[in-house]
C-alpha cells in the first residue's frame, strides 16, 4: 500500500448481495495492486452455521467480486494460542478486511481485549481498508447498541462500550445499521429493529460529544481517510446526528470528513433539520400479521430470483404490487402500506441494478467462444483439413451465427 491513510466503509446491510458488488470492486480498485482480502468470522462465531456463513462470503467474492477471499477464524477468545497467532498474522497481512453478520455484543466481548482492534487500526493507518457491515458496523464506534438484548430479550435500552476503531481516527460516533428497516410491518423496526421511540431514548443517553451515523439498508458510507471525505453508495441514505440536529446524505453525495467530527459538525448541521426526539412509553411490539408474512415471503422469493432466474424476481415484484393493492382495498393501515411500498421500490432498484450489469446484447456473451471456434477453423483450413473446418462452420451456423470469409479475415454475426 502506498497511501498514508486507508478506508473505512460502513454498510447498513447487504454486504453479500448484488447491491454491494460494485462497491466492493471500486474500493479494491482504490487500494491498487493485488490486495489481500480477508473475512473475519467473529460476529457469527457462536452460531452453528458460522463456517457456512464464511464460505458464503468466500463464494460471493469468487463469483461476484472476482477476488479471492480468505477466512480469518477467530470465533471466540477461547481458541488456542496457536489459532490466535495465526489469526493475528493473517490480519497483519490483509489489505481488505470484511466482517459483518452476527451479534454486536458477542463481537465486542470477544475482540475488545484481543490484539485484533489494534491490528486493524494499524492496517488502516497503513492504507488498508476495513469493511464493517450489519452487526459489525455497530461495534466499530465508541458505543455499541445491544440489539438482541433490547429487541429480543426485553432489556431496557442501554449502550455497551464499543471497539472504537473509529475513535482512533478522531471519529466519536455510534454507528447504527438497518436505519430504515421496515420488517416489523405493523410495528416500528426502524433504527436497527428497536424502533424510533426506544432509539430516541437511547440517543439521549449518549455523551454530548458522541454523534450518531445511521446507515440505511443496502447502503454504504465510504470514509476515505487519505482524502478526508466520505461518499454514499448503494440504494439508500445516511443520516448524521449531533447536538440535536441531523443531516441526511443521499446516494452519490459526498461530504468532508469533518462532518463526522464533533469539532467540525456544528457549522454544517446548524442549518439542518432538528432531530425528532421521542420519549414515549415503550410497549412490547405486536405480532406480525398475515399481510407482512406474505410480503416477506415474496421478498425472499425475489432475492432467490435475483441470484438465479431474474424472471422469478420480476414475478415477485408484480405479486408484491398486487398484495399491496389488495391490502389497500382491504383497509390495511397507512403505515404498513407505506413501508411495503418502500420495500417494493427497493426491489425495483435492485432488479434495475442487476439488469444494468447484464450485457446489452448476445454478441458480447458469444464473442469469446465464437472467435476461438473461428480460430480453430482457420487452423484446419490452413492445414487443408477441410472436413474438420466444414464441421466447425456447420456447428456455428446451426447455432444461428453467420460467418463470412473476407480478405481481411473471417467475420461473424448473429443471423437475423
Amino acid at each position: 500500500m502506498t497511501t498514508n491513510k486507508g478506508i473505512i466503509a460502513l454498510m447498513g446491510s447487504g454486504e453479500l448481495t448484488s447491491t454491494m458488488v460494485e462497491v466492493h470492486k471500486d474500493i479494491i480498485a482504490r487500494l491498487g495492486g493485488d490486495p489481500v482480502c480477508s473475512f473475519l468470522d467473529t460476529p457469527a462465531g457462536f452460531q452453528l452455521n458460522a463456517d457456512q456463513l464464511s464460505q458464503k462470503a468466500v463464494e460471493y467474492f469468487r463469483s461476484r467480486v472476482q477476488r479471492r477471499l480468505s477466512v480469518v477464524s477467530y470465533k471466540s477468545m477461547d481458541i488456542s494460542v496457536l489459532a490466535k497467532k495465526k489469526a493475528f498474522q493473517a490480519l497483519r497481512g490483509s489489505d481488505y478486511i470484511l466482517f459483518g453478520p452476527g451479534s454486536p455484543t458477542y463481537t465486542v466481548e470477544h475482540l475488545k481485549n484481543s490484539l485484533i482492534p489494534e491490528i486493524i487500526t494499524k492496517r488502516i493507518q497503513s492504507g488498508a481498508c476495513l469493511i464493517a457491515a450489519s452487526a459489525a458496523a455497530l461495534t466499530v464506534g465508541r458505543f455499541t447498541m445491544p440489539v438482541y438484548e433490547i429487541y429480543k430479550v426485553g432489556q431496557q435500552p442501554h449502550w455497551v462500550e464499543g471497539l472504537n476503531i473509529l475513535g482512533s481516527f478522531g471519529l466519536d460516533l455510534a454507528v447504527i445499521p438497518h436505519w430504515n428497516n421496515a420488517e416489523g410491518g405493523n410495528h416500528d423496526t426502524r433504527r436497527c429493529f428497536i424502533g424510533d421511540s426506544r432509539f430516541s431514548y437511547l440517543a439521549n443517553l449518549l455523551p454530548e460529544d458522541v454523534g450518531i451515523i445511521g446507515l440505511d439498508e443496502h447502503t454504504a458510507c465510504i470514509i476515505d481517510l487519505g482524502w478526508r471525505s466520505a461518499e454514499i453508495r448503494g440504494i439508500g441514505t445516511v443520516t448524521v446526528r449531533r447536538g440535536g440536529f441531523e443531516k441526511i446524505f443521499k446516494r452519490g453525495e459526498s461530504f468532508p470528513l469533518d462532518v463526522l467530527k464533533s469539532a467540525g459538525t456544528a457549522n454544517i448541521l446548524a442549518e439542518a433539520t432538528p432531530a425528532t426526539v421521542s420519549l414515549e412509553h415503550i410497549s412490547p411490539p405486536p405480532e406480525k400479521d398475515a399481510f407482512w408474512e406474505n410480503i416477506h415471503a415474496l421478498e425472499e422469493s425475489f432475492h432467490r430470483g435475483l441470484d438465479g432466474d431474474v424472471k422469478d424476481a420480476a414475478t415477485a415484484i408484480l405479486e408484491v404490487d398486487r398484495v399491496i393493492w389488495a391490502a389497500h382495498q382491504g383497509l390495511e393501515s397507512v403505515e404498513s402500506i407505506t413501508q411495503a411500498r418502500d420495500l417494493l421500490r427497493e426491489m425495483i432498484v435492485l432488479i434495475g441494478t442487476r439488469l444494468a450489469s447484464e450485457p446489452s446484447s448476445k454478441e458480447p456473451c458469444l464473442s469469446l467462444l465464437v472467435e476461438h471456434l473461428i480460430e480453430l477453423r482457420n487452423t484446419f483450413r490452413k492445414n487443408k483439413q477441410w472436413k474438420e473446418s466444414d464441421a466447425i462452420r456447420d456447428c456455428i451456423m446451426r447455432a444461428g451465427i453467420t460467418i463470412e470469409d473476407t480478405a481481411e479475415g473471417t467475420r461473424w454475426k448473429l443471423s437475423s
